[in-house]
């Protein structure tokens, strides 16, 4: 989906950020990097882009023209003027829409690439971020140790990624605060789902592993190994094929026609409930795929005695009751490993 094996730092810059005026303050020098340290900023502010598996794109509810950031964002690859200028009206508008009392202070980084890859074109990219954690770490020199606070690339706070794609920018948004105050992405970037393959993969697979640990088993009485074996089937099709067709999905997951029209009807309701509408084919995303499947549980969980982990064939194990009242599950297996 997007690759930073080409990526270089154009412009770098940073402002210190808090909602009180007197411990905020702009920087006016943009910084030369050596290739070290470039190396060094390219590894910490990108990786943890790599895990975003959601896309985003300007909104405005009345003019895009009117979506701060938007415009911002189009003067730094415009180079309309100057990267310093814009970065501190990138800081202005940060602290107009910071109204939250729990809002932090930080660091604000506001950098400019060139060469990130999507979709095997390369683009401009302009990335903001703000830095309010820091990690702690030992520097030592001679036989000196000096304990040190610093930005790592473990974990971003918050960060927005935007990369300048034909026609109107992608986004991507990192936000890890511990008390969502929604500013970021709601107020100060002003995004929305964007339509393509990456948001229709996780959002297909989102609705289906809801309607298999939902709608399934309230409407079939289903036991929870057989929600995991529908669950399994559905990850697989997601791992095994390239292409997403709607009607092929039904009939490789699900089987049974009734329970093929009980996804159907799940599918449209579904959508008008969160305002979706859903491709019936699209490109399948890898990376939407991988962090989806981790929420796709494989575990049987057995009182507090055993974990059943299901990934193979649905036949191979059945349910039962004693004559006592006592469940039960048969495991068939050729061999043990």
């Amino acid at each position: 989906m997007i690759d930073f094996s080409q990526a270089n730092i154009d412009k770098v810059t940073f402002h210190k950020f808090s909602v009180e005026d007197a411990r905020s303050s702009v920087n006016e020098n943009e910084y030369e990097l050596d290739e070290e340290h470039e190396t060094l900023i390219l590894k910490t502010f990108l990786k943890p882009f790599e895990s975003v598996a959601e896309t985003y794109e300007f909104k405005h509810d009345i003019d895009i023209d009117l979506n701060v950031l938007a415009v911002l964002s189009n003067d730094i690859v415009e180079e309309e003027r100057d990267f310093l200028s814009v970065t501190k009206d990138v800081h202005t508008h940060l602290q107009a829409v910071s109204k939250h009392p729990n809002i932090k202070d930080g660091d604000l980084f506001l950098i400019k690439y060139s060469g990130v890859a999507m979709n095997g074109h390369l683009h401009e990219a302009f990335g903001i971020y703000k830095v309010e954690n820091k990690q702690s770490f030992i520097e030592t020199v001679a036989h000196q140790m000096t304990f040190r606070k610093g930005i790592g690339s473990r974990k971003l706070d918050k960060a927005c990624l935007i990369v300048f794609t034909d026609g109107d920018p992608t986004v991507f948004v990192i936000d890890n605060a511990s008390v969502d105050t929604e500013y970021w992405k709601e107020e100060f970037i002003k995004v929305e789902y964007r339509k393509d393959y990456i948001n229709s993969t996780n959002q297909f697979m989102s609705m289906t592993k809801d309607f298999i640990t939902e709608q399934f088993p309230e409407e079939y009485e289903a036991t929870k190994a057989e929600q995991i074996d529908l669950l399994n089937r559905s990850v697989d099709y997601f791992k095994e094929h390239e292409t997403f067709e709607k009607e092929s999905f039904e009939e490789q997951v699900f089987q049974h026609e009734t329970l093929i029209e009980s996804f159907r009807s799940y599918d449209q309701e579904y959508q008008q409930a969160n305002d979706l509408e859903l491709e019936q084919s699209f490109e399948i995303s890898p990376q939407a795929v991988k962090k989806q499947a981790r929420v796709f549980k494989s575990v049987l969980k057995l009182d507090k005695n055993f974990h059943i982990y299901i990934h193979g064939d649905r036949e191979l194990i059945e349910q039962g009751v004693e004559d006592d009242g006592r469940k039960f599950y048969k495991i068939y297996f050729d061999k043990e490993s």
